[in-house]
Parts: C-alpha cells; structure tokens; sequence
C-alpha cells in the first residue's frame, strides 16, 4: 500500500522595483520562499541571470534537497544497521547544461566525508551510500545521474 504525502509551499516575488517586468532589466529576480511554520528562504536566481549572490537559487537548492535527502537516508540506514555515525559533511555539487530556452541538469555528485564510531565499522558504512542512494525519494525523482564519491574513516584503535 503506497501512501501519499502533500508538501506546500509559497513563492513571492519580492523584485519589483516600480515598473514590474517593464524590460528585462528593469525587475530583480529576489523572492522569498515560504512554508508553514519554517523561516523563509531568501533566493533569487543564479547570478549568471541576473540574480543576487547571496541569496539561494533554484539549482542550489535542487542540489542541497539531493545532499541532505542521501544524508538523512544514510543516516537512518546506519542506525538501523548499528553503525555509529559521528560526523557527517557532504561537499555536493551538480552540473547544469544551458540550452536554447532553456537548460537542464546533467549530473550532481555528492562527496559525503563520514566518520564512524570504529575501524571495523567502515566497510559497511560504505557499502551503505547505495542503499541510501535507492531509498533517497530525492534521487528517486530525478532524470539525471546523481553519483557519490564517499570516503568513510574512523578513529584509530589506539588514539
């Protein structure tokens, strides 16, 4: 039996500068993305469209919600198995082609850097990013690659 869950949220466009989409430069893309109960996001679009910097944009976040989703997997999937998760830092990063109208993604690669509680914990901890890769809904609802690089430590038995 499948069960469905609803997710909602709210895009406002926050960059009219007075004369609304007049030109194409004459409006910035800054918005502020909204859910109940949560902080808003401040985005914009990328800076190579005319977006603020230090605002988050649509691929960032595609990226992040991929990263996290294989973390939280993981995570789970560690736990269940009776690995000792410790430290947890994946440096993701995703690939964006431009097209004519358009673009697409056509790849992200995730770099989870785990540590486990033992030396003998290791191998399976490894083993584990594919599990977490199948069960991650994220990645279960992309049309492209997402690949991961993860590199598993532990503390020596001896200091």
């Amino acid at each position: 039996m499948s069960r469905l869950h609803t997710y909602a949220t709210t895009t406002t466009w926050t960059g009219n500068q007075g004369t609304g989409t007049s030109g194409y430069r004459d409006y910035a893309r800054s918005h502020t993305l909204t859910a109940d109960g949560r902080e808003a996001i401040l985005a914009s679009s990328d800076p190579a469209f005319r977006g603020d910097a230090t605002r988050w944009n649509p691929e960032l976040l595609l990226v992040g919600s991929l990263s996290e989703c294989h973390m939280l997997s993981y995570l789970h999937l560690c736990a269940v198995a009776g690995i000792v998760v410790t430290e947890y830092v994946d440096h993701a990063g995703g690939t964006m082609a431009e097209t004519a109208g358009g673009g697409h993604f056509t790849e992200v690669v995730l770099r989870p850097r785990v540590t486990v509680e033992s030396p003998d914990m290791v191998e399976a901890a490894t083993r584990l990013h594919a599990d977490a890769h199948t069960a991650c809904f994220i990645a279960s609802s992309v049309n492209f690659p997402v690949r991961h690089e993860p590199h598993v430590t532990a503390p020596h038995a001896n200091g």
